[in-house]
């Protein structure tokens, strides 16, 4: 399986940090966001990574290089402009087949500026039973709800559907399995949003997700940033030093 990282976005947000610098570059804990992605897919077995980037895409490309340094192969899908995510992706299918010639294969996909400690391992058997589906699917991950969207986005239910309403409703935690199969009708190069596609396939019955418990953030600000990093700088503080 291959896995994308979602690096194109401007990061207004993070402005006037982002002027400079593309969010996914900006560090915590003595690295890059997306470098915490990277490292982590990679200890999940991964090893083609695609990222696609637009704004000071090159500055990524020089600091990431191919990714031999973290064991893996990293291949970039260059936007001019940013494609949103349904968009970018449809741009990067050649990247994310094994096989050019296959209908349908399952990719993990992830944005690089969120932080966790997620451990991909989890989706690798639910995406290989993905692969035999004859429709293609897709499943997510979803957290509880942050302060700043305290409304969620879809519910989970008890048998691991989503669904657009409900009691349950959850946060997506920007991590992903999809078949590229979902993305065959977009024109590469067309800006396209993902929302569409979330709610095609969730009010089709095919779309699944698990919650996430564990430790999530969406590093939006330059205040969650510095946080983040305060915090990451604790935990890696000799036990004498905390």
């Amino acid at each position: 399986m291959r896995a994308m990282i979602f690096a194109a976005g401007r990061g207004e947000r993070m402005r006037p940090l982002t002027d400079t610098c593309p969010k996914p570059l900006l560090a915590v804990g003595g690295k890059p966001l997306i470098a915490w992605q990277i490292e982590a897919l990679a200890r999940a077995g991964i090893a083609d990574i695609v990222i696609n980037h637009a704004w000071l895409g090159e500055q990524i490309e020089a600091t990431l290089g191919d990714g031999g340094r973290f064991g893996v192969r990293l291949h970039y899908s260059a936007e001019g402009a940013a494609l949103e995510t349904a968009g970018g992706i449809a741009q990067a299918l050649p990247l994310l087949r094994d096989r050019p010639d296959a209908a349908g294969e399952v990719f993990l996909a992830v944005s690089g500026d969120i932080y966790c400690d997620y451990d991909y391992r989890r989706l690798l058997p639910r995406a290989a039973a993905m692969a035999t589906s004859p429709a293609p699917l897709m499943h997510l991950v979803m957290v509880p709800n942050p302060p700043f969207h305290p409304g969620g986005d879809f519910a989970l239910g008890a048998d691991g559907r989503l669904a657009l309403d409900g009691p349950a409703r959850l946060t997506f935690g920007n991590i992903g399995l999809y078949d590229t199969r979902l993305f065959a009708d977009i024109r590469v190069g067309d800006k396209v949003a993902m929302t569409p596609y979330y709610r095609a396939a969730i009010a089709a019955g095919h779309a699944s997700g698990e919650r996430f418990d564990g430790r999530w953030e969406n590093v939006g600000t330059p205040a969650q940033l510095a946080a983040l990093d305060r915090s990451l700088a604790v935990e890696q503080a000799p036990p004498a030093m905390r």
